[in-house]
């Protein structure tokens, strides 16, 4: 009798489980059925994405770029390189080709992370802007120890012949010289102009061009949409011309913060710097939304800094509705004066992909959360994006 009633309690435990079983296989049928639903909306909305993204409704107007980190270079997540394929066709490195890294030691170059962001560019059909050849900041620190100005020249010819040669064809085009003037108007004050003097910009171009006769040449600063400095990169770029140097186009940075977008100054820039012959640019576009603690407007000085307090980082826990509104407004209002202006402007790119990766985090105050982008953290579109979609579509 107990060993009849055991046989039939693992005869019923039995049937249980297999009725179990039964109803678990129902269920994943039903869930692989969910995922794959959910595989193909994913597929169809990165196909649409791929199809609407703005490298492709903004093909025939102008280039749509991008910043890259590291980490996107090397292609760490794959969601992150999928929206930047759907979403730009040229990109800036944000500081691997800087010479602090590309250039360490005297004799000692590292072409690692260019390399790399090369054929990134090769097998996304993305056009590299690489940044830059001679800037005053970001240099290794011997240079910053070099005393004698032979020495410096040396520094400075076997850097962009090296460099320059090694990419010329392989990138689209190079931030020559970046940032070489001050808020007047006058060359900075920088090691270069110490050490070489003031030929030292019509310098650089010169070698630039006979190192990468294939790839194009650009002078890039901040707020050289002001009248003053402004005045001051039209004087650089007339200077380049007249040695009979080339240079191909002009890069405005484009720092901004939403409330205070200069239009009027910008469409000017527009004009004036397309009259001397070259092409103008938007390259690391990004437009504040948190106070502004120095009251500088526009600049991207990263000397400048500010102390920390919770007033200058109101939205930690997300953007408001109404900041949301003008930020979408004030990127709406720049994109229709670029769209005005297209035949002069080769290129817009922003810098960064999304808000998390957004330098305006940091500068000039660290630890903020800045929203300057058309990305959010979650790589989710924002407003302002679909309204430079839409705008796009209604000049079709």
């Amino acid at each position: 009798m107990k060993h009849y009633y055991g046989n039939k309690i693992i005869i019923n435990s039995s049937k249980q489980i297999f009725n179990k079983l039964i109803m678990i296989q129902h269920k994943l049928k039903f869930s692989t059925i969910i995922a794959v639903a959910a595989l193909q909306t994913v597929c169809i909305t990165s196909n649409a994405q791929t199809k609407t993204g703005l490298r492709e409704v903004y093909k025939n107007d102008f280039l749509i770029g991008t910043a890259l980190n590291t980490a996107q270079i090397e292609e760490k997540d794959s969601n992150v390189t999928k929206l930047i394929y759907q979403q730009f066709n040229a990109a800036t490195p944000e500081n691997i080709m800087k010479a602090e890294i590309i250039h360490p030691a005297w004799d000692t170059y590292n072409f690692d992370l260019a390399d790399k962001l090369v054929a990134y560019g090769k097998k996304y059909g993305i056009k590299i802007n690489a940044h830059n050849l001679i800037w005053h900041s970001q240099l290794p620190p011997f240079v910053r120890r070099i005393k004698d100005a032979d020495s410096v020249k040396l520094f400075f010819e076997n850097h962009i012949t090296t460099v320059a040669t090694r990419y010329n064809g392989k990138v689209y085009s190079w931030d020559v010289v970046n940032e070489a003037l001050n808020e007047d108007g006058t060359l900075r004050n920088s090691i270069f102009l110490q050490k070489l003097g003031p030929d030292y910009i019509v310098e650089a171009f010169r070698l630039a061009a006979k190192a990468a006769p294939d790839t194009k040449l650009y002078y890039n600063d901040y707020n050289i949409e002001q009248p003053k400095k402004r005045a001051g990169a039209i004087e650089i770029i007339k200077k380049i011309q007249a040695a009979g140097v080339r240079i191909d186009g002009v890069g405005i940075q484009g720092h901004w913060h939403m409330n205070d977008v200069p239009l009027d100054k910008i469409e000017e820039s527009i004009k004036e710097f397309a009259a001397l012959g070259i092409e103008v640019m938007f390259t690391e576009l990004d437009l504040s939304v948190l106070p502004n603690p120095t009251g500088r407007p526009g600049s991207a000085d990263i000397s400048q800094t500010a102390a920390y307090n919770e007033k200058i980082n109101p939205y930690t826990k997300g953007l408001p509705d109404s900041v949301s509104q003008k930020l979408t407004q004030s990127y709406s209002d720049l994109f229709t004066l670029f769209l005005k202006y297209k035949k002069h402007i080769s290129r817009i790119t922003f810098w960064g992909v999304d808000d998390g990766q957004s330098w305006l985090n940091d500068f000039p105050v660290r630890g903020r959360t800045n929203y300057a982008l058309l990305f959010d953290r979650n790589l989710i579109p924002k407003e302002a994006y679909y309204k430079l979609i839409e705008l796009a579509k209604q000049k079709q």
